[in-house]
């Protein structure tokens, strides 16, 4: 008889006699669940990083412009948009700006005309940061003055070399001295804001040209009534040509990053799952070769009184415990991918349990199913035929 105290010893004798050759053929295993759990992992942890931005940003933030012409100029919204916005009832605040197309920004009045940097200049007035509920890096935001000050977007404020304000730096902006009060952390959600440097619309009409209309408005509507304010905006707008008005819900940008996560992970799961599939394929190869290189063990242990099911059973845990050894080591492998890959993007790690155990599981049923074909045919042989090899 054959006591389950004998099964471990006698099942891993194969393996401890070709130690080499289990290791790689374990190696398939391993790939194909540090594929899965690495996966599943990275795709938790950055989803959950986009999930944490839409609950700390807001889903509610919604923005209103007239389209943008091919030079990437905006078109000016009516003179009454904003107001008649902000008459909304849902609608909890209300930030119009202005992209000033034929003002630029410099580091100083050296800088050749046409180097732009891809930088723009806005005007706005307090409201912007509370509306778009944003954080100053560094300095205060803009006041509803007429003095030539400017708060840098973080792009804008790289962009020109400056990162402090405390020796008020100054900027070359329309042809007039600006003074860098402030600079903005990075808006997610409103990234054109993080490529311009801002004035207050005082300033802008005094210095700038600008004729008092706004090309942007950012508004925040109340969470339960996003839809329905969105639904009403372009009337609200402009009434006359409601077709021309361009709403936006930027925070849809994020929710598409989560589909495109999703979608993905699917593909790499599926690569993942061929990698599994060529490591079972190749633990049962090399099991198949080891029933044939042990007919002679296999004749004398049945001449001896093993039966089939004994011969089938140490076979089956001899695949068991290679997929097992397979499982762990890609599961560890999964697990620290995941870790790297999370502090590298700064996520918060998060590896799924069910990931860990279903890839457990997976690896165990692989190796099951591996070594099923080759237990069998070694309880098939008959003790006389493999003695007959001694």
């Amino acid at each position: 008889m054959l006591r389950p105290a004998d099964l471990l010893p006698l099942g891993t004798l194969g393996l401890r006699s070709r130690t080499a050759r289990a290791l790689l053929s374990g190696l398939g295993i391993a790939i194909g669940i540090a594929s899965i759990v690495a996966v599943l992992g990275v795709t938790r942890s950055s989803q959950s990083h986009v999930l944490a931005q839409l609950d700390r940003l807001g889903t509610n933030l919604l923005t209103v412009a007239s389209g943008v012409e091919q030079d990437g100029a905006e078109e000016p919204l009516p003179g009454t948009a904003a107001p008649m916005i902000g008459m909304l009832p849902a609608v909890r605040s209300v930030a119009p700006t202005a992209r000033l197309d034929a003002v630029t920004v410099y580091r100083n009045d050296r800088v050749p005309q046409g180097r732009t940097g891809g930088l723009a200049v806005r005007a706005c007035d307090a409201s912007l940061l509370g509306t778009l509920d944003g954080a100053l890096r560094t300095g205060t935001f803009l006041d509803d003055g007429r003095y030539p000050v400017t708060v840098l977007g973080a792009q804008a404020a790289a962009v020109l070399g400056i990162d402090d304000v405390a020796d008020g730096p100054r900027v070359w902006l329309g042809g007039h001295w600006y003074t860098v009060v402030g600079i903005l952390d990075p808006f997610p959600l409103a990234p054109e804001i993080d490529r311009s440097a801002l004035v207050s619309f005082a300033s802008a009409a005094d210095l700038l040209g600008y004729d008092g209309v706004a090309s942007r408005i950012y508004l925040r509507a109340d969470p339960d009534h996003v839809a329905d304010v969105a639904a009403v905006l372009h009337r609200a707008a402009n009434p006359e040509e409601p077709s021309r008005v361009q709403v936006g819900r930027p925070s849809d940008a994020l929710a598409a990053q989560l589909e495109v996560k999703e979608a993905g992970a699917g593909l790499f799961l599926g690569l993942g799952a061929i990698a599994l599939l060529v490591g079972a394929i190749g633990i049962a190869n090399v099991m198949v070769i080891s029933v044939l290189e042990r007919r002679t063990e296999i004749g004398l242990r049945r001449a001896l009184g093993a039966t089939r099911g004994h011969v089938a059973t140490q076979f089956v845990t001899e695949s068991l415990v290679l997929s097992t050894i397979g499982g762990v080591a890609g599961i560890a492998i999964g697990v620290v991918v995941t870790f790297a890959i999370a502090a590298d993007h700064g996520w918060a790690v998060l590896v799924p349990p069910a990931a860990v155990w279903g890839a457990f599981a997976v690896s165990l049923t692989a190796g099951a199913v591996a070594g099923l074909y080759p237990a069998l045919r070694a309880a098939r042989i008959p003790p006389t035929d493999a003695l007959r090899t001694v």
